[in-house]
């Protein structure tokens, strides 16, 4: 099918208003996940975390978590849900299906997504209308080209709710196969593509992944998770790997045209 314009984006977390706008001129749009936001590192004000316990506490907790001193931070997290009146799931779980409710109906007809490392897989089917197909660790044709699927992220001492062991991301990889454009939220495990350069910390990449990349060829791989990355784009290969962009912050989907 000659003409296709498909747009890529990733890391929307919260940014309904621009996610409306992603689809226009393209023919299909791609969502590489994290639709959720908890906390933004540049407005402390946003996110779940500062609408439960303010602006001050939120500011507390980006200092403690960018200087790695991640035990203080849970120490700090704990002690603040101790003090609320709702249990922290129930209050989590609203405050995700009130974002959720408001992102997916921003979603153009057809989007393709996949999960982030800060979604929470088990309300997607709730909110994915008609127009929306989800899928992770699968494969789907778009304009004549394969798309392959795998959404998540690996452990980190982050602790972010949808986090897979090494093992399972690679059979979620393995799964997939041989595709033409591999669409990952966490990128490969190579040092210039895995390094946010303003959290100045290496981010979880996959090795699976990337002798994926190697063994496979596809044509592009596209992935997010990473901010403001040291390298956005790089070719392994064959391959040209690309960080679409921290979607929440750019408002700019990522084109990919044939």
């Amino acid at each position: 099918m000659p003409g296709m314009r498909v747009h890529v984006v990733s890391d929307v977390h919260g940014n309904a208003e621009a996610l409306a706008r992603a689809g226009d001129g393209a023919d299909a749009l791609v969502c590489l996940g994290d639709l959720i936001l908890f906390l933004d590192y540049a407005d402390h004000s946003r996110g779940i975390f500062p609408d439960l316990f303010g602006t001050r506490n939120a500011s507390r907790l980006v200092e403690l978590r960018t200087a790695r001193r991640f035990d203080e931070a849970r120490e700090l997290g704990a002690r603040l849900w101790a003090g609320l009146d709702v249990d922290r799931a129930t209050a989590i779980e609203n405050a995700v299906r009130k974002q959720y409710a408001e992102l997916f109906a921003a979603f153009p007809t057809p989007t393709y997504a996949t999960y982030g490392n800060v979604d929470m897989p088990a309300l997607w089917s709730e909110y994915a209308g008609p127009g929306v197909t989800v899928l992770d660790g699968q494969r789907a044709e778009i304009g004549g080209r394969v798309f392959g699927f795998v959404g998540g992220g690996l452990e980190s001492p982050m602790r972010t709710p949808f986090e897979i062991s090494e093992d399972e991301y690679a059979a979620k990889i393995e799964a997939v196969g041989e595709v033409d454009v591999l669409c990952t939220h966490i990128p490969p495990e190579v040092p210039d593509l895995v390094y946010d350069t303003v959290a100045r910390r290496f981010e979880r990449g996959s090795r699976a992944l990337l002798d994926a990349i190697h063994r496979t060829r596809p044509r592009y791989a596209l992935f997010g998770h990473v901010h403001q990355p040291l390298v956005r784009r790089m070719r392994i290969g064959a391959t040209e790997c690309v960080n679409v962009g921290h979607f929440a912050g750019t408002g700019t989907p990522w084109a990919l045209e044939w």
